[in-house]
């Protein structure tokens, strides 16, 4: 085989090798930032939607525990188009807290109106229905990132 013909053939295997790890490294980049990219949205949307219910049921609580009984049964359905949301993107734990938080506020409402006494050792904390969905969101953003 003629030298000039080798030498021509290993230039080209030369340059197909090197394109092809130019390629390879190309798409395994913008694979990896696609993925990122994309639990990052996952994590904001997941974000807005536990933010969303925590400040429904923030107000709707505190309007059980001073109203008696629920005066109208309208006040429950944004948090009830939240959970229905919440059953789309977040895991079953924090589903099921998010229901015991429901759950929680149907029965406040239920009860005699009352106000929390900081003064008494369960005071505050035992009206904290919220605290157990709150870590569970947490834990869901934590594992996201």
């Amino acid at each position: 085989m003629n030298p000039a013909y080798i030498s021509a053939l290993s230039a080209l295997a030369g340059s197909a090798i090197g394109a092809l790890a130019s390629f390879g490294t190309t798409w395994l980049t913008q694979r990896h930032q696609d993925r990122a990219e994309r639990l990052d949205k996952q994590a904001s949307r997941r974000e807005r939607l536990f933010a969303e219910f925590i400040d429904q049921a923030s107000h709707i609580f505190v309007d059980a525990i001073v109203q008696d009984g629920l005066d109208s049964p309208a006040k429950l359905v944004p948090m009830y188009a939240t959970m229905s949301k919440l059953r789309l993107f977040a895991t079953q734990r924090t589903i099921r807290a998010a229901e015991a938080v429901l759950e929680g506020i149907v029965d406040t409402y239920q009860a005699p109106p009352t106000l929390p006494q900081a003064t008494k050792p369960d005071g505050l904390a035992a009206h904290d229905i919220l605290r157990a969905f709150a870590e569970s969101c947490r834990e869901e953003l934590t594992a996201l990132r």
